[in-house]
């Protein structure tokens, strides 16, 4: 989807996914492009309507961990056009893939929680045992379920890849009271939502979040619980020691996994086969998870 209209807001940032726009009084425009990206390179080519689910996907769960800690979510684009004279112009589809947040110094960290192991994990506790450099029990299969979900940051990098980081590592970025904090968060959150999902059919293996400072608060930004920042698994289904049927991004990782890209820039291009199942697998995610269809949009 391209991303040029005459009536929008300062571009401020552009991300690998998300165009961040200035709204002023400390509001930004969050918006969810229809691109891709996987092993940290966008591809050439993206997901239709990918942006909507990643928006409302994320409203959606901002609004059910309300509870745990502060987001930044205002509210959604689309439902806030008739009182925000800045964003009344723009178009429809804009609109729909957008979130309107609070401003917020944001914390270079992701924050990743696995409750299975599976992906990165798998590849290096099948070498070394460990998981993120962090021991882990013997006798793990792929996809098997941890004993307790294990917090495990990485690197925020703008370009190239990601890096997991230590205990240590994070403590002297932000303090030791604020890593325990993150982690602490992390886990809670991951838990709580790990238990809604799976009551819809869903489990939630891995996640990764975003968190930053409003005033003094640790607060809840960026994405949540998307097909971009998760991996979701079908529940009905689930059998360990084997990859497993999901709604989420893996579909596309496995492509490339199996076109011998090397992973560096660039990207190929996704058959349109794999563009219309990725676009399939992320709505019907969004539909069970939330009970909504897009559809009805």
């Amino acid at each position: 989807m391209t991303l040029l209209y005459s009536d929008v807001p300062d571009l401020i940032h552009r991300g690998k996914v998300r165009d961040t726009h200035d709204l002023g009084d400390d509001l930004l425009l969050m918006v969810a492009t229809d691109r891709i990206s996987a092993f940290d390179v966008v591809l050439p080519n993206g997901i239709p309507n990918k942006g909507i689910v990643l928006a409302r996907m994320s409203s959606f769960w901002f609004h059910q961990i309300q509870g745990i800690i502060p987001h930044h979510l205002i509210g959604l684009g689309d439902e806030l056009k008739d009182t925000m004279p800045k964003i009344a112009s723009m178009p429809t589809p804009i609109l729909q893939r957008s979130m309107v947040v609070k401003r917020a110094k944001r914390i270079d960290i992701e924050c990743i929680v696995r409750g299975y192991i599976t992906g990165s994990a798998w590849s290096e506790y099948s070498k070394h045992g460990t998981i993120s450099g962090k021991e882990a029990p013997a006798g793990l299969r792929n996809c098997d379920m941890l004993p307790e979900p294990m917090f495990t940051p990485t690197t925020k990098a703008e370009e190239g890849h990601d890096e997991n980081m230590s205990d240590e590592e994070v403590a002297s970025m932000v303090g030791e009271k604020r890593a325990k904090e993150l982690a602490a968060k992390s886990i809670s959150i991951y838990k709580f939502v790990q238990r809604l999902a799976q009551e819809r059919g869903i489990i939630i293996a891995d996640t990764k979040m975003e968190f930053g400072i409003i005033g003094e608060d640790l607060t809840l930004i960026d994405e949540l619980l998307t097909p971009d920042s998760s991996r979701f698994w079908d529940a009905s289904s689930y059998m360990p020691g084997q990859n497993q049927p999901n709604y989420d991004k893996q579909f596309v990782r496995d492509w490339l996994d199996e076109s011998g890209w090397n992973k560096e820039p660039p990207a190929p291009e996704l058959p349109s086969d794999i563009v219309e199942k990725t676009s399939l697998r992320y709505e019907e995610a969004y539909r069970r998870l939330t009970g909504k269809s897009l559809s009805n949009l």
